[in-house]
């Protein structure tokens, strides 16, 4: 070794020019609360409890979605529908009380994969934050079609240029 490559030199400058590359180039970050972050149109979000086309509930409670689901995350109660609420459900049979607990959920589509009727969708929704665990048990009254969230994120099929 001689006396260049004895003070680490090179390596030092070579270092630099990387640090110095890097400071200079195009940051991937996201300024949140004014810029949303695109997903990819395979992104798998909150659930939904989808309605058929007169807007009675698809889910017929037959707990296929609830055995898929490797994280036991989803539980649900049958009860059969009674005479005058032919519009609200499209079966005799319906979920009385239908919980996901986001806790515990992995977001894997298993329950989407499993539902025979087309009930149970992954839509590109964050799950919002909380200091509440109570707040991440979602009922009938947050899964059913036409809650209203005010943090979707439509899917975008490109990515911007920083983050690719």
């Amino acid at each position: 070794m001689n006396l260049v490559e004895r003070l680490y030199l090179p390596a030092i400058f070579q270092g630099m020019g990387i640090t110095l590359k890097h400071f200079f180039s195009r940051k991937a970050t996201v300024q949140y609360p004014e810029q949303k972050r695109a997903v990819p149109a395979v992104f798998r979000g909150l659930h939904v409890l989808k309605r058929d086309e007169i807007g009675a509930e698809r889910c017929t409670a037959c707990g296929l979605c609830a055995v898929a689901c490797p994280a036991e995350a989803i539980t649900m109660e049958a009860g059969e529908r009674k005479a005058g609420e032919e519009h609200l459900y499209r079966e005799e049979k319906y979920a009385v009380k239908y919980e996901i607990n986001m806790l515990r959920c992995i977001f894997c589509g298993f329950c989407e994969d499993a539902c025979p009727k087309e009930a149970i969708f992954l839509e590109t929704t964050f799950a919002p934050a909380s200091f509440d665990r109570n707040d991440f048990i979602y009922g009938k009254d947050r899964l059913v079609e036409g809650f209203i969230r005010d943090e979707i994120v439509p899917p975008l099929t490109t990515l911007p240029k920083a983050i690719q």
